[in-house]
């Protein structure tokens, strides 16, 4: 029987369910409602139902641990703490009810943590040591990798690099501080920028046909590739926010890389360009030309469910 590991992405609308095997590849794949479950035991009988349903129709599938991707997941704790879009609240155990329920080895992180773990596992860090990557979607998570080890600190929530201050008394962040660095560097960043920018200048642009909830990072990408100078200007400051908060990182990790994922990194080299120029500009002098930023190694679709996956393939290997 092939031996495969639950990779389970827990988001505020849908869970996502798949089966991994050793090598990455995905054998079969499941989804669940999350606000269907008021509280999490709830929730875990019907993960618990699904993963019996899908092995059912995969008889040569041996699930042989679980892997859990979510916000606010405590790793060390095996908890998720403080939730803000999930029903579910206070502090939940949900590893140890997992494990309580389906009787399987269950571990659990945030989802740039996973991201991390797949791309050291199964994407194009498999061969690195030192990295850092950003995912550059409504926010900005990251994950940081030393020595090959993913960094949580003695909290189980090290690595926010999205809310590292970057301009004091910025933009108000969703965390409740102003200036984190996702309020610029992020998907919602750029559009906030261009927002700006159509507020004070007085340039042409078809962004300004949109209403402001139209407005998104595909949207100002492809403005930008059509040479409208206010979608350039905006993703030339987004990129130099983001190769900030990379200079910030460099300097404390010393990274051989720093990947970029999400939504933001779609725009290619419109964003790696002045990434990568800017991060050699704004890092301490040592620091310069020893790191790379580079895309991601693992497919957008799938990498929720390989990240998590990857947190018992990186145990049992």
């Amino acid at each position: 029987m092939k031996e495969v590991v639950a990779g389970v992405d827990i988001g505020g609308t849908n869970t996502k369910i798949g089966f991994v095997d050793a090598e990455g590849i995905i054998h079969a794949e499941g989804r669940l409602s999350t606000p269907d479950y008021a509280f999490a035991d709830d929730f875990v009988a019907g993960l618990d139902e699904k993963l019996k349903e899908m092995l059912a129709g995969n008889p040569d599938l041996k699930l042989i641990g679980i892997g859990i991707g979510a916000p606010n997941a405590n790793y060390h704790k095996g908890t998720i703490e403080l939730a803000p879009n999930l029903r579910w609240k206070g502090i939940v155990p949900l590893a140890r009810i997992t494990e309580r329920k389906t009787g399987l080895r269950t571990r659990i992180t945030n989802d740039a943590n996973a991201a991390a773990l797949g791309e050291m596992i199964f994407g194009a860090a498999k061969e690195v040591s030192d990295f850092i990557i950003l995912t550059l979607g409504t926010g900005l998570g990251s994950g940081i990798v030393i020595d090959g080890e993913v960094v949580y600190g003695h909290t189980g929530f090290a690595g926010e690099l999205g809310h590292m201050t970057v301009v004091e008394g910025g933009r108000v962040c969703g965390c409740g501080r102003r200036g984190c660095l996702e309020t610029y560097a992020s998907a919602t960043g750029l559009v906030r920028t261009v927002l700006h920018m159509l507020s004070d200048r007085r340039e042409e642009s078809p962004l300004r046909e949109l209403k402001n909830s139209e407005i998104t990072s595909r949207r100002v990408a492809e403005a930008a590739a059509a040479g409208d100078i206010i979608a350039q200007n905006a993703l030339d400051e987004t990129a130099r926010m983001i190769a900030l908060g990379i200079a910030n990182s460099v300097i404390f990790s010393s990274p051989e890389v720093i990947y970029l994922f999400g939504g933001l990194a779609q725009a290619g080299d419109a964003i790696f360009a002045p990434v990568r120029r800017y991060a050699e500009e704004l890092v301490q002098p040592v620091f310069r030309g020893t790191f790379r930023v580079e895309p991601s190694g693992l497919p957008e679709a799938q990498a929720a469910i390989l990240g998590a996956s990857a947190l018992i393939w990186k145990e049992v290997r």
